[in-house]
């Protein structure tokens, strides 16, 4: 059901009990914009980034956008539609400002009050119309607007409607538009009608030549909140000067980034061996399933592939560390899956879950241990005289176990005062068993290459590269929770409160028994170069 109030403020309407589009006010006298929309003429949809309501695909190799319908059924009546999402962390961007600038009408959709903390879309709705001057602008309320603290003359053309769900959008574009639209059979799908398939130009992206603004945008769009990084973490991580190459698809006429591919080359051990990482794809959502993702990713492999001594190519990287390997669970997994990637968890590099792990230190509850276990063997800081046997033995257990870059990791330590925050288990004169512990602000190289303790809290600290000699199973969890007592300890004297272990296989049982709940699950996925 469709309802329109003449242009004056329209009385209070129990929203609850209503189905449709209402029009509560129309100031600019824009609607319907059908009258002002002539062939050609670019309608800018500006829409937040929110779950679904309802049931949604994820977890099954879709992603949704909610406001699709909205958008899918302007565009069946005006073709030229350029619908862009919009995030409460990043806001109204430079991306956003160049679309304003190009069009003849703006929608922009509020979904509701902010969450705590977060910007008001209200907020984001006045940059966004200052920036579109004597443009018309519309608001579409998918909610009370009495819940957004203001009122309705605050807003020159405002529609409400209850929700964000398809059916109610459908009738919001209905009154934009001043006409019944067409059911989705007759018209072509959105995505078709804004970028048609095609193959997609690909640039490298050069750090000191492009901003890190847009691609840290395209970080904040497309990954989990978890995920969140800030753009000067980002843009270290991506600016590693000999062994990392990025790339970018962008718009051909506003060159805004729509996709970026972060690629890097490691040293698996000791030798000359490399592996090729493709760290990650990011595409903006209205742009998905229109090339963007397969161009950067076969000319990353490509490259990767041309690369002298690279050897291995994996999804995810090692170091630095963005994400160990494809999110668990994650809506590309079917994309990868079509480009010949296995996980089918049938041998090494085929989807074996890995995790991360984090731990409050009033969590921790280190197993009794027999006594016998204990029996000539000690747990602390590495002195420089012990530095070389540690390394020797992190060589031959990260051969036996495949652990990629672990050497590296700490071989770069070397002469540096960072040998102390390497843990070690001696027994008998010889290291079974090694770990680097890192803090925030101290300028570790580790810490430089892992950034998730950082990004989670100033009180987190960071354990990574543990290795253990080859003992009986029973023996290597009991060494393995006292190397971990030992870090936690340490840590602890450093004022960390909290601690977080990257990269581990299987342990589960132990790890939750010890008072560890798992922060991440990837999928380990490489193939033969």
């Amino acid at each position: 059901m469709l309802t329109r109030t003449d242009t004056a403020t329209s009385p209070r309407l129990d929203i609850s009990k209503r189905k449709g589009a209402v029009l509560l006010r129309d100031k600019q006298h824009c609607l319907p914009l059908s009258r002002m929309l002539t062939e050609g003429a670019l309608l800018v949809l500006l829409t937040p980034v929110v779950p679904p309501v309802g049931p949604t695909t994820a977890g099954k190799g879709v992603t949704s956008d909610p406001f699709e319908p909205l958008g899918r059924a302007l565009a069946r009546y005006h073709p030229w539609i350029r619908h862009v999402p919009y995030t409460a962390r990043g806001g109204i961007t430079s991306t956003h400002v160049g679309f304003i600038n190009r069009a003849a009408a703006v929608v922009f959709v509020i979904s509701g009050p902010p969450s705590q903390g977060q910007t008001s879309q209200v907020k984001m709705s006045d940059i966004a119309r200052s920036v579109g001057k004597e443009r018309p602008y519309v608001i579409v309320a998918c909610c009370d607007i009495e819940e957004l603290g203001v009122l309705e003359s605050d807003f020159p053309t405002l529609i409400q409607v209850p929700n964000y769900s398809p059916s109610e959008l459908v009738s919001a574009a209905e009154l934009l538009l001043g006409k019944s639209v067409p059911p989705p059979s007759t018209g072509p799908k959105l995505q078709s009608l804004m970028v048609p398939p095609r193959e997609w130009q690909v640039e490298k992206w050069r750090s000191e030549a492009d901003p890190i603004d847009s691609v840290h945008e395209l970080w904040v769009e497309c990954m989990p909140r978890q995920f969140y990084l800030d753009r000067l973490t980002l843009q270290a991580l991506l600016q590693r000067d000999g062994y990392a190459m990025h790339y970018v698809v962008r718009e051909p006429e506003t060159r805004e980034v729509l996709g970026f591919c972060a690629t890097y080359t490691t040293y698996i051990g000791s030798g000359e061996s490399l592996i090729g990482s493709l760290s990650a794809l990011l595409v903006r959502q209205p742009y998905r399933q229109r090339g963007v993702g397969r161009s950067l990713h076969d000319l990353a492999l490509k490259q990767l592939k041309t690369t002298r001594g690279v050897e291995r190519l994996q999804l995810g990287s090692t170091f630095p560390r963005i994400l160990f390997g494809l999110p668990v669970e994650g809506a590309s997994e079917d994309w990868f899956r079509r480009r010949g990637w296995r996980m089918d968890q049938t041998g090494p590099g085929t989807g074996q879950e890995v995790c991360d792990w984090i731990l409050r230190f009033s969590d921790w509850l280190p197993r009794p241990l027999p006594t016998s276990t204990d029996t000539g063997t000690i747990f602390r800081r590495c002195e420089s005289s012990e530095f070389e046997s540690a390394v020797a033995a992190v060589e031959r257990e990260s051969t036996r176990n495949d652990n990629v870059g672990w050497y590296d990791q700490y071989a770069k330590l070397a002469s540096s005062k960072f040998i102390r925050d390497i843990v070690v288990g001696i027994e008998n004169g010889t290291v079974i068993a090694t770990a680097l512990t890192y803090v925030k602000g101290t300028e570790s190289p580790v810490g430089e290459d892992i950034p998730w303790p950082a990004a989670i809290g100033d009180d987190v600290g960071g354990v990574t590269c543990i290795c253990i000699a080859d003992t009986p199973s029973h023996r290597r969890d009991a060494i393995m929770v006292r190397l971990l007592d030992t870090c936690v300890k340490l840590l602890s004297e450093q004022g960390v409160r909290r601690l977080f272990v990257d990269a581990i296989r299987g342990g589960d049982v132990g790890f939750q028994s010890t008072g560890f709940q798992k922060w991440a699950r990837y999928k380990d996925i490489w193939r033969k170069a």
